[in-house]
């Protein structure tokens, strides 16, 4: 019997193999796919983003928003920088604390390849698990894939969610929980780009390829408002970029998606300043932004004329206007394109400091597979090393 299996190889699952393994811990890693790591070799634009230096748990969305605390806490951003250095990996901060590879994000892969080998680490590629049972009465579980069939004491989930199927991501995780009674919450796709329809769609495919400034914000009905400020870009089906992913997460159908164009606020001080200039306001307008966007914009209001001709009440709706651009997207992209899978399996029913189920004893989840969702810049990762570190240290 091993003392465990591993049933995923990506940032999370191999984290903990790694950290078991240096424990002296005989630890069997199953990957369904013909190759390991295939979320962290894509990421990044192929240089993985791996962490973010400034993660904490007021970075990550959750149901229970304390769980990420403790393995936050116990491994953190500048512990998997130290592992990155070691292995002479060179990183760069690309921006607001996103660390990158200077190179490939295969350099991160091999690395956890070599330490899962000095750790006497087993990994299996393409081993596609058929069933997972509860072996009585000495409690281990019974891992049966088509050539052979694997007992452990203690068995790790870390199979992901539901982003990105062209990678092999399934619903493995959230089925194996219900099997073993762990309640699994409501999932949607997330860090993801929004879709549009009609006249809003057509607005948008117009505008393909143009990006702006902005802060984006979303009024969930059944939380509090939630506002990122980053550039957004305008896509044949919508709308993308760091400020549309960031609130997507957070966005539910019906709700609205408003952007400020002026993030900070002084629209309206900023017209008046140019309340003279002669200049039309969409002219005035493509001072701060792109040109076709400010034309686009502006044109609902036509017939358009210069500033100074406008007076203070029709200035104080077109500042309006700037600071609460509203839209009412159609849906997102959806798992195709997102990054991630908000929701998961219930926080609730596991142990912060181990991963363990509570029903479960020797049954652990970790990484994207439970209702932990990070920002876009590195977050997400963040939490796979801490969840997998965790998650070592204890099976």
């Amino acid at each position: 019997m091993t003392d465990v299996v591993v049933i995923g190889a990506g940032a999370a699952g191999l984290m903990c193999a790694i950290v078991a393994g240096q424990r002296g811990k005989s630890v069997v890693v199953l990957e369904r796919g013909e190759r390991i790591g295939a979320k962290i070799l894509i990421s990044g634009g192929g240089r993985c983003n791996f962490t973010n230096r400034y993660a904490g748990p007021e970075n990550y969305l959750s149901s229970n928003p304390g769980f990420c605390k403790s393995a936050l806490a116990r491994y953190t951003p500048d512990d998997f920088i130290a592992l990155v250095e070691r292995h002479g990996i060179a990183w760069h901060e690309k921006k607001l604390g996103q660390l990158f590879c200077d190179g490939s994000s295969r350099e991160i892969v091999e690395m956890l390849q070599r330490e899962c080998a000095d750790a006497g680490v087993e990994i299996k590629a393409g081993a596609d698990v058929t069933a997972v049972r509860r072996v009585e009465p000495d409690g281990g579980f019974g891992v049966e894939t088509p050539r052979e069939t694997f007992s452990a004491k203690r068995l790790v989930i870390a199979t992901g969610g539901l982003s990105l199927p062209k990678l092999g991501a399934t619903d493995f995780a959230y089925r194996i929980a219900r099997q073993f009674g762990v309640a699994v919450l409501p999932v949607h796709a997330g860090l993801v780009p929004f879709t549009f329809s009609g006249e809003e769609l057509e607005f948008c495919r117009a505008l393909s390829g143009v990006s702006a400034p902005c802060a984006a914000r979303v009024e969930p009905a059944n939380g509090q408002s939630v506002e990122f400020a980053e550039h957004f870009l305008f896509t044949h089906r919508g709308l993308s970029g760091p400020a549309m992913l960031q609130v997507s997460s957070y966005w539910q159908a019906p709700e609205e998606l408003r952007i400020n164009l002026f993030a900070g606020g002084g629209a309206r001080a900023w017209l008046e300043e140019n309340r003279q200039s002669g200049l039309r306001l969409d002219t005035l307008l493509a001072r701060r932004l792109p040109e076709r966007f400010a034309t686009a914009w502006a044109a609902p209001l036509a017939p358009l004329r210069p500033v100074r001709q406008y007076n203070s009440v029709e200035l104080d709706d077109i500042a309006r206007r700037l600071e609460n651009w509203t839209l009412r997207p159609a849906g997102t992209e959806g798992y195709a394109t997102a990054e991630v899978t908000v929701g998961g399996i219930d926080t609730r029913g596991l142990r912060s400091k181990t991963m363990e189920a509570r029903a479960v004893p020797g049954l652990h989840f970790i990484g994207e597979a439970v209702d932990v969702t990070g920002w876009l810049g590195g977050y997400n990762f963040q939490w796979a090393w801490a969840s997998g570190h965790a998650c070592g240290q204890a099976v």
